[in-house]
């Protein structure tokens, strides 16, 4: 998979340049507490980017409305010590669209729904202290990032296997917590 060279320098300015985006930070009662002795042995350090296309199921559009011809997006994942930071930055979306996003179980597939569940640190709780969750809302010209801040680290025989882009913002309360509509676009975690 090809990485365009534009995407490494937004995730480079992202990381240097300008107020950093929006952050999710579990609370002191969400947190997880990090076993005694974890340290850098148990890192993981995940990354992934791509063009989106409608043949590679690695980083596959299911709606070339909402995810247009030439869309790329990039996902860096880094998790120790207790805590993880992903960071997404995307470019060619359709322009000032607020978009969901999560990381999912499984890798992407042909069909939207292979993804599987969002990927869950605390199964069953279906919040962004156990989930990670990276809504973003694009710019005049599709362009949009986002990061989300986890108070624990993934256990490395259990890691996601892809990011979901969804059609609407996620619900973050009552019944309809987690959903965020139509699953668009897909990219798998490598």
């Amino acid at each position: 998979m090809r990485v365009p060279a534009f995407l490494l320098v937004l995730l480079a300015a992202a990381g240097c340049a300008g107020s950093p985006p929006p952050m999710h930070a579990a609370g002191p009662d969400e947190r997880a507490a990090a076993p005694a002795g974890a340290a850098q042995a148990g890192a993981v350090n995940l990354s992934s980017a791509g063009e989106f296309t409608t043949t590679d199921t690695g980083v596959i559009a299911y709606n070339r409305t909402l995810v247009p011809q030439g869309a790329q997006v990039s996902v860096t994942v880094e998790s120790s010590a207790g805590a993880t930071r992903t960071s997404l930055v995307a470019e060619g979306l359709l322009p000032g669209h607020h978009y969901g996003a999560h990381l999912h179980a499984k890798p992407c597939g042909g069909k939207p729904d292979d993804a599987g569940p969002h990927y869950q640190h605390h199964p069953g709780q279906i919040t962004p202290a156990s989930e990670v969750w990276l809504d973003f809302t694009t710019d005049a010209e599709g362009a949009g990032r986002s990061t989300a801040k986890q108070g624990w680290a993934f256990d490395p025989a259990h890691l996601p296997g892809s990011l979901v882009i969804h059609a609407k913002p996620t619900v973050t309360s009552g019944p309809q917590a987690g959903t965020a509509g139509d699953r668009v676009a897909c990219l798998t975690l490598r």
